[in-house]
């Protein structure tokens, strides 16, 4: 009776040990996120129940069928996501192990010796021993580990879909750079068209002696800056084929895309011309800043990390309390003593308690270094968070940007040309001078290329918002 007392007393112990210390609590998050993260900007449409652009697969968002082709051999072949894949790996194989520590660990551990003493024959001796050895999980050091190591596995789930989230991204904007690097490319040929016509024509008007051969070289000079920048432009496609193709892990080559605006961002209820509704902001719900924290992935990763760094905590309280061990083995040997043949069978059977008095200080610098780490991954995940505001809030101003500009552009670009076009009619009659029509194609030129690089700050900052919420991780 008095035996059973004990050990009820010594059950009662441990348990209100545990309780004080609560080495064997679980991980819940308590930094609080900045209320206004996306900001104050009246620009910034928060919907409350409706469905955020971010909540689109990538599918839905990026309409263009070449573009999803092309994205999904970007996603099978690249090795940095492999490599993402096979940091998964790892680290479900260490959660694996992580688990496996509850049970005991068993080894076969065979022995001869052949022992000789004076003039006596040779002594043959043998074990054959099958051995256990148990750690017992009384103050959580394993339990906090295998958290822990869950914990790194769900960031490694974290960092595969941050690269896949960015190779979708990179992979997206390089596209809609070939489109309007093309459009640009198609407007220089246009230009070098139309600019071979006025060279022509000055030329003629120099030998009837109606202009001077001034102005035939400096038209000239003008024809051949639109033929360099045709070679510029060419060479430029050539680079961002050459990085789609590094992304694919394939050799150089021509990378297949549809023409500017045949398959536009996904808004269904946009109207106008197709480069408005490209990017046209008005139409794009970026929701309410709690969507967006369960969405992005860094922003999963840096809790994580958070929960790993609790959890390593936790493991370095537990290493102050005692561990207790059982072991044990059985297997036949013909040692017990004296030399005997054949063989007996031999039990032997070990429990221990190690007790950490004196461990040099490691233990209580290993607690504090876990403490100022958990304390570290704090504030790294809000200033995430705050980062993560500050890139919607920025995708936003440069979509609202593009968007006000768009309509400066195209009315730029109509009264260009109906200038253009004009003042060459009053050369060709002899009633403007060569000056005002270079002027008027140069002008003209600029602001059409201004405009097509307009299209694709767009279309990069609706790319840029989509990813700051979230998207693209389904």
């Amino acid at each position: 009776m008095n035996m059973k007392i004990k050990n009820i007393i010594a059950v009662a112990v441990v348990g209100m040990t545990l309780t004080g210390c609560g080495i064997y609590n679980k991980y819940e998050k308590t930094v609080e996120e900045p209320a206004d993260a996306f900001g104050t900007s009246q620009d910034i449409r928060q919907g409350t129940g409706e469905q955020t652009i971010a909540q689109m697969s990538w599918r839905e968002f990026f309409t263009d069928p070449v573009l999803q082709q092309l994205i999904e051999q970007v996603l099978a072949n690249n090795t940095d996501l492999n490599s993402a894949r096979i940091a998964v790996e790892k680290s479900e194989a260490s959660l694996k192990a992580a688990k496996l520590a509850y049970l005991p660990a068993l080894s076969l551990a065979p022995q001869g010796t052949l022992s000789k003493f004076d003039d006596n024959p040779w002594s043959k001796t043998y074990n054959l021993p099958l051995q256990l050895s148990w750690d017992i999980d009384v103050f959580g050091s394993i339990t906090n580990q295998k958290r822990a190591a869950k914990a790194v596995r769900l960031q490694a789930e974290m960092q595969e879909d941050a690269v896949r989230v960015n190779l979708i991204s990179t992979t997206a904007q390089q596209y809609f750079l070939l489109q309007v690097l093309d459009r640009q490319l198609e407007i220089l040929m246009q230009t070098d068209s139309l600019w071979n016509k006025s060279l022509e024509t000055e030329h003629a008007l120099w030998e009837n002696g109606k202009a001077y051969s001034t102005a035939v070289n400096q038209m000239e000079a003008s024809y051949l800056s639109v033929k360099t920048q045709i070679v510029d432009t060419r060479r430029n496609i050539r680079s961002v084929e050459n990085a789609i193709c590094r992304l694919l892990a394939v050799s150089p080559q021509h990378i297949n895309r549809q023409k500017w605006g045949v398959s536009p961002l996904h808004h269904a209820e946009a109207q106008g011309d197709a480069e408005q509704r490209m990017f046209d902001a008005k139409y794009l719900t970026i929701g309410i800043p709690a969507q967006m924290l369960e969405n992005r992935p860094d922003i999963r990763m840096a809790n994580h990390a958070m929960e790993e760094a609790f959890y390593n905590t936790q493991a370095a309280r537990s290493a102050f309390y005692p561990s207790i061990n059982l072991s044990g083995s059985a297997g036949w040997t013909n040692n017990a003593g004296i030399v005997v043949d054949p063989g007996k069978l031999l039990l032997s059977a070990v429990g221990s308690l190690t007790q950490p008095i004196f461990a040099r200080g490691k233990l209580i610098a290993s607690k504090k270094i876990a403490q100022l780490t958990e304390e570290d991954l704090q504030k790294k995940y809000v200033q995430t968070v705050i980062n993560a505001g500050n890139q919607v809030n920025e995708a936003m101003a440069d979509c609202m940007s593009a968007r006000e500009k768009h309509g400066y552009y195209q009315r730029q670009v109509q009264v260009l040309g109906e200038a253009y076009t004009g003042t060459h009619e009053l050369m060709d009659n002899g009633k403007a001078s060569y000056l005002e029509v270079l002027k008027a194609q140069e002008s003209l030129l600029d602001a059409q290329l201004s405009q097509a690089m307009n299209m694709y700050d767009a279309a990069e900052a609706v790319i840029a918002l989509y990813i700051a919420l979230g998207g693209a991780t389904k």
